[in-house]
């Protein structure tokens, strides 16, 4: 199988976390994408949706799926999203396609956080894939220098605003042998968001496609 297709195997696979009538929390990016058409095509029925993104409303509003604002739905049952890289412990690095605090925000939320990847994105040790931050506009340069000075090569990811209003910068080459007290460091920066780590609350679980079909960690 392709990449493609396994997406689409672990998108499907997610169904069997779902109860119907329950409040499920949705990520963002294309493994969750292939989550949100198995869903609209299963024909279980939810009773709302809480979106992490402004795509993924649009994608969950198209299929007949009902959005809540976190505010106003309590915790969802569970939450179902991918990530960019994960390790043996389900901690996860996130936010590949911007959406990183309202992922955080909604996994903190949500009872049960089960996360959906392909075989790619498992890694010994977090930070092959650069860490996101979400940073407000006017530290972004202020920011950058103190991920200098941890050792990190940050990037401003130009011409991308989330849906919050602020960039972003990924950072290169940072050391996440201890991603707990990193992701700590970082988000008590000034300026600062959040960042792509998922470690402090990592994944309940992880559903890991792989060419032999779901492995689950």
């Amino acid at each position: 199988m392709n990449q493609a297709e396994l997406k689409r195997l672990v998108g499907a696979a997610a169904l069997d976390h779902v109860r119907a009538g329950s409040v499920v929390g949705v990520g963002t990016g294309s493994t969750v994408n292939c989550f949100i058409d198995s869903l609209i095509k299963s024909g279980l029925r939810i009773d709302a949706a809480v979106s992490s993104s402004a795509a993924t409303t649009r994608l969950l509003t198209a299929g007949g799926i009902r959005v809540l604002d976190l505010n106003g739905a309590g915790d969802p049952d569970v939450y179902i999203d991918g990530a960019d890289e994960f390790d043996a412990h389900r901690r996860l690095i996130k936010g590949g396609g911007g959406a990183l605090t309202r992922e955080k925000i909604v996994a903190a939320a949500s009872r049960k956080f089960v996360c959906i990847a392909d075989e790619g994105k498992q890694v010994k040790v977090l930070g092959r894939f650069p860490l996101p931050l979400e940073v407000i506009p006017m530290a972004r340069s202020l920011v950058a220098r103190q991920m200098i000075a941890l050792g990190g090569r940050p990037v401003w990811r130009e011409g991308f605003t989330t849906d919050n209003g602020n960039c972003i910068l990924d950072v290169h080459d940072l050391d996440l042998t201890d991603p707990v007290n990193m992701e700590q460091t970082i988000n008590n920066l000034a300026g600062v968001v959040t960042c792509g780590l998922f470690a402090l609350r990592p994944a309940d679980l992880v559903l890991c496609a792989t060419q032999d079909g779901i492995r689950q960690v």
